[in-house]
């Protein structure tokens, strides 16, 4: 019973059919109610501009919260960072999901100030994953990233050995993202890189500054085209 009613509720919060496994018992699912009412209640009192219920989970720290925007069903795991800091702001479009201890920092130092970052609607963002957002990041619609992947949205600049790096600057071109994409754990995504619709990246591939084609199967060090979906 209690399977069924969460079914309909989470099928028109996100738009599409949403269909619980009746073998997860009421008991299980109670709990999560309570937890979800908690993450709910968090999101009320959070202060951060959005477009419909926001859910916050245990132990998030957001920072800058008037450069971000949420749409509707947005739902951060516990244990966030959330630093909106930057020229451009953060938004998450409707029923964003971002996994727990994920770190999104928009500026990477303060005598440059980031770009932000755009996701798109009914994205998965993954458990402990860092996106660097100081060059620009934009993840398309129905896009899912895997866990404990990097976004790195800027570059170190080592042209000359006559000073540390550290003291030679950096440049940002910023990461694109297309819809319907799948990013796999472990991947790790570098500046440059613009990543088209419908594309596969397997898991633990490096994604360096390039284009890479729509409904490519990306894999490996550095990231190389295996096939086409189609």
């Amino acid at each position: 019973m209690l399977a069924r009613i969460l079914s309909k509720y989470i099928s028109r919060l996100k738009g599409n059919a949403y269909h619980i496994d009746r073998r997860i018992p009421d008991s299980y699912l109670f709990s999560l109610i309570v937890t979800r009412m908690m993450m709910k209640f968090r999101g009320f009192l959070s202060g951060v501009k959005h477009k419909g219920p926001l859910f916050i989970g245990r132990k998030v720290v957001l920072k800058s919260k008037s450069k971000l925007t949420m749409g509707a069903g947005v739902s951060i795991g516990n244990g966030c960072y959330i630093d909106a800091l930057s020229a451009e702001g953060t938004e998450f479009g409707h029923n964003v999901s971002i996994g727990y201890s994920t770190r999104i920092e928009c500026t990477g130092n303060l005598q440059t100030l980031g770009k932000g970052m755009r996701v798109g609607d009914n994205v998965g963002l993954g458990s402990n994953n860092f996106y660097g957002c100081a060059g620009g990041i934009v993840i398309g619609k129905d896009t899912i990233v895997g866990n404990f992947v990097s976004f790195h949205a800027e570059n170190h600049i080592f042209s000359t050995t006559d000073k540390p790096i550290r003291l030679q600057g950096v440049t940002h071109q910023g990461i694109a993202v297309g819809s319907g994409c799948w990013i796999g754990a472990k991947a790790t995504i570098l500046d440059g890189a613009v990543i088209e619709d419908g594309c596969i990246i397997a898991a633990g591939a490096l994604v360096r500054s390039g284009n890479y084609e729509k409904n490519g199967i990306y894999g490996g060090v550095p990231a190389k085209l295996i096939k086409y979906r189609d």
